[in-house]
This record gives C-alpha cells, sequence and structure tokens, in this order.
C-alpha cells in the first residue's frame, strides 16, 4: 500500500496530497478550492476540538454562535481588518433563483432578487460579535465577556492545499471583551499558552512561542502571538494565533461600559484561534513514506487487534479473547479496534492501518493463545515484540505513552536541529535554500527591510520568540544596528 505515495524524498507536496487521500483524511468536493473531510479526518478533528473545549471551558470560556453572514456596512467598520481580509471575501448580493426562461431545467439569479445590502460570508467574526456585544455590555458588571465559537469561515483562496488552505474551513475562535488593557493582555498570553501545551502535550509537535512583526499581525490587532512549527521540510507552519485587539473593535463599533468611578471607557479585546490546518500540521511534522503516524492522545484508533486464524473453532477462541482485551482496554479509556472482517487478507489489513497510523497493533493467533502471548507492533518505530497476555492491557497502556513521548522527542530533535544561527546575507541565502528550517538573525526592525527579506528570498519573519536574548548585533540584509535576533523562514 506504502507504494502507492510518492517518497517524501522526491516529492514532499506529493507525498503529502497521497498521504491525505490513501489515509482516508479527506478528499477533493465538487465545489473548487473546497475539500469533503471523510470520517476518519472528521474524527482526528473531533479530537482536537474535545480536548480544547475543554481546556477553554477550564480557562472560563463559554461557547456560542453568531451568523455566517455579516453585513458589508459592518465588515468594514474596523479598517485594518476589513482592508486585510477584502481580497478572500466571498459576497451575498441575490436572496433568490429562478428558471431561466430561455433554458427550461436551468436557474439564473433573479435581478428583481438583489439584497440592498451586500453579505459577507464571514472569513473571521469579529465585526458580528462585537456588533453584538454593543448590546451586552453597559458596566463594568458585565465584564469580562469569555466567548467561543466552533464554526466554519470562508477566505477565497486562489491556491489551495488539503487542510493547510482551503477556501472553507473549520475552527474555532474567541472573542473575549475587558475592562483594562492588563486583563486583555493576561487573556491573550493564556490562550497562546494553552495552545502550546495542546500542540506539544496532544499533537506531540513541538513548537516555539513569539509576537509577530507589524507586517505579519492580524489584521485590526495591536500584538498577535504566535505558536510555530517546523515541519520535516524544513518549512515553518503558523499553528495557533492568539491576538490582543486593543480598543480598535471596541471603538470601531462604539462598545463602552461604565467604570466603578462613573464614567465611560471602551472595553478592551483579544480574539484567538486554531483551525482543521492543525490536521495538516500532524500528518507533516510526523508521518513518514508507510503513511499516517498518529500521536496516541489524539488518534481515533489507539489500538488495533487483528486475528490470525484458520477456520471457525479457531477464530471463536480468538474472538473470546480479543473480546476480554478489548473490554479491559475500553475499561481503561484506550480507544480499540478489533478487525474481524472475513473479507480481507492479516496482511493486508497491517498496511492498512499502517497507512492510518494507528499506534498499536496486536496480532492475535491460535498458536500466540496457547503459549499467552500476543505480537505487539508500535508504528512509530515499527518494532514488534511478543508480550505476555498476563496484564497485556497495562503493558499496553506504557506502551502508548512511550509512544507519545517518542514522537513529541524525535519532532523536538529535528527542530532544534534545524535552527541555525546566521550572521550574514549570503549564508542566510544559502541556509534557506539548502538545508531551511528557522533562521535565527538579526532584523533592523523595518517593515521595508522585512518586506524586501520577503520580496527577495521567500522568507518572512515567522515570529520575535518570547523572552528572546537581547544582544547587539547587524542587520543581514541592511546591516543596520539591531539588539535581538528573529526567526526567519519559508513557511505554509
Amino acid at each position: 500500500m506504502s507504494k502507492e505515495i510518492t517518497p517524501r524524498s522526491e516529492d514532499y507536496s506529493k507525498w503529502y496530497n497521497d498521504l491525505i487521500l490513501k489515509a482516508g483524511l479527506a478528499d477533493y468536493s465538487a465545489v473548487r478550492g473546497c475539500m469533503v473531510i471523510k470520517p476518519y479526518g472528521y474524527a482526528l478533528w473531533e479530537n482536537m476540538r474535545d480536548v480544547l473545549d475543554k481546556k477553554f471551558k477550564e480557562t472560563g470560556h463559554e461557547n456560542a454562535y453568531f451568523p455566517l453572514f455579516v453585513p458589508k456596512s459592518l465588515f468594514e467598520a474596523e479598517e485594518k481588518n476589513a482592508e486585510g481580509f477584502a481580497k478572500e471575501c466571498a459576497v451575498v448580493t441575490h436572496y433568490r433563483l429562478k428558471n431561466d426562461p430561455n433554458n427550461p431545467g436551468k436557474l439564473i439569479v433573479d435581478p428583481e432578487a438583489k439584497l440592498e445590502e451586500e453579505l459577507v460570508v464571514r472569513p473571521t467574526s469579529e465585526a458580528i460579535i462585537w456588533n453584538t456585544y454593543k448590546g451586552w455590555i453597559q458596566s463594568y458588571r458585565d465584564l469580562p465577556i469569555l466567548i467561543n465559537q466552533w464554526a466554519n469561515v470562508v477566505r477565497w483562496e486562489m491556491r489551495t492545499r488539503l487542510f493547510l488552505r482551503t477556501a472553507e474551513f473549520l475552527w474555532q475562535e474567541g472573542h473575549t471583551a475587558h475592562a483594562t488593557e492588563e486583563e486583555a493582555i493576561v487573556e491573550t498570553k493564556q490562550m497562546i499558552n494553552v495552545y502550546a501545551d495542546f500542540a506539544e502535550n496532544f499533537m506531540a509537535m513541538p513548537v516555539i512561542q513569539g509576537v509577530k512583526s507589524a507586517n505579519e499581525r492580524f489584521a485590526g490587532a495591536e500584538d498577535t502571538y504566535t505558536i510555530e512549527a517546523l515541519m520535516q521540510d524544513g518549512k515553518a507552519l503558523q499553528s495557533g494565533t492568539s491576538h490582543f485587539l486593543g480598543q480598535n473593535f471596541a471603538k470601531a463599533f462604539d462598545v463602552k461600559y461604565i467604570t466603578k468611578d462613573n464614567k465611560p471607557e471602551y472595553v478592551w479585546a483579544t480574539s484567538w484561534g486554531v483551525s482543521t490546518r492543525l490536521i495538516g500540521a500532524l500528518v507533516m511534522a510526523h508521518s513518514d513514506d508507510q503513511g499516517l503516524v498518529l500521536p496516541p492522545k489524539l488518534a481515533p484508533i489507539q489500538v488495533v487487534i487483528v486475528p490470525i486464524y484458520k477456520g471457525e473453532e479457531s477464530k471463536a477462541i480468538i474472538d473470546a479473547k480479543a473480546t476480554e482485551i478489548m473490554k479491559n482496554l475500553k475499561d481503561k479509556g484506550i480507544k480499540v479496534k478489533y478487525d474481524n472482517d472475513d473479507q480481507s487478507r492479516p496482511g493486508w489489513k497491517f498496511a492498512e492501518y499502517e497507512m492510518k497510523g494507528v499506534p498499536v497493533r496486536m496480532a492475535l493467533g491460535a498458536r500466540d493463545l496457547e503459549n499467552n502471548v500476543v505480537e505487539v507492533a508500535r508504528r512509530d518505530t515499527k518494532e514488534k515484540n511478543v508480550l505476555s497476555l498476563d496484564q497485556i492491557e497495562a503493558q499496553i497502556e506504557t506502551l502508548l505513552s512511550d509512544i507519545q513521548n517518542n514522537i513529541f522527542n524525535k519532532a523536538k530533535t529535528f527542530r532544534d536541529e534545524n535552527i541555525v544561527e546566521v550572521n550574514d546575507w549570503d549564508t542566510f541565502v544559502k541556509t534557506l535554500d539548502e538545508k531551511g528550517g528557522f533562521i535565527s538573525a538579526h532584523w533592523d526592525g523595518t517593515p521595508e527591510t522585512e518586506e524586501k527579506i520577503k520580496e527577495m528570498t521567500k522568507a518572512t519573519i515567522r515570529c520575535i520568540p518570547l523572552n528572546n536574548k537581547q544582544e547587539n548585533g547587524a542587520c543581514i540584509l541592511t546591516k543596520n544596528p539591531s539588539t535581538q535576533r528573529v526567526l526567519f523562514a519559508r513557511a505554509y
């Protein structure tokens, strides 16, 4: 089955697309730039969503839902936000179709059904949410508002790639309102920490936390905090962002509250989000030429049991033992599947579950039962071991934990080996072209220099790392003075 996947070394982009399709995560759709998320891929998203949703609620947030459509006048109220997303907006102009009198059985837009005001299909929800908050907030007693929304958004991308960049995608977006600047900044930092914890402890994907440069920050934000991950091809992937919006949206929508001193004051805002691009990140950070490699904490199936038998009598004995093992594993909260489908041979099943990245595979045969053992294979290292069936459930539990840690440590070692300090322009360009990865280099702090570097190399400033070491140096391009290094990379 792995022969159907283009090797990473041959064509990384094609390897990625092959893997998404062959592993059953997603498929192309009849709508240009949009994807169908298949059950296995959606199960992966559900696992991500469930963990994150629990974390949001633990930090005091509640879920709500706001309209998909945003009146254009509301959308353009915050000018920087509107300008930043304008080229990606899908716009509804009419509300009805009618039969085409010149082509029976065909439909046309009814020219009499033009909307009085165009509706933007949300690329992000700040506008509709802050217009709503205006009616919710009058006094300091109404603050803070801590709302999260699980939704879809539309950004009309011209060049799309499954999960990484599609015209429609699923995400969550948090939108909070606070009485003070300090509270809003604490919220912004708290949520980027939540994302970093999720990425590292559940996705097994090491990330660097930092602040975006002015050129790269979210449109309408005062500051954007980010987590940046490194993929196996040496490109960076922005994997989550948290924005300190200041009072920009409060002023745009005239959202004020009465303070304890009985004075009107604009509220302070944040927004933060991650999307289904995390599935793309998971694939590219860990998988290999044989298929997916999934961290156990997020895998839709953590353990699969494959029976090896000859005849119905042998199968019945194996079925009974497998059922017992399944029950005991499920009692420990482990997601297990017993694949007793007699239409496929064991070898085909082994390849199928390898492709799908199932962390642990157990092959259970009649001779194994006689010897009170089972063959256990782990997906991350492809090691096989014969384990005693005595307390097999505890052994599997330990094994899953070991696999989770191993996947993270492997990714972290790769990331750390691909952070390079560079001090001159020629080495900067050579490193980008020959090695990739994160380049730690001095920058003079000007948007003009940043833009010129991007034009010349397609590399962007991924972030200014938090707690960055201060050191005197010279900008790699202009040689102007710099007080700290930033991380450059080519990125998705």
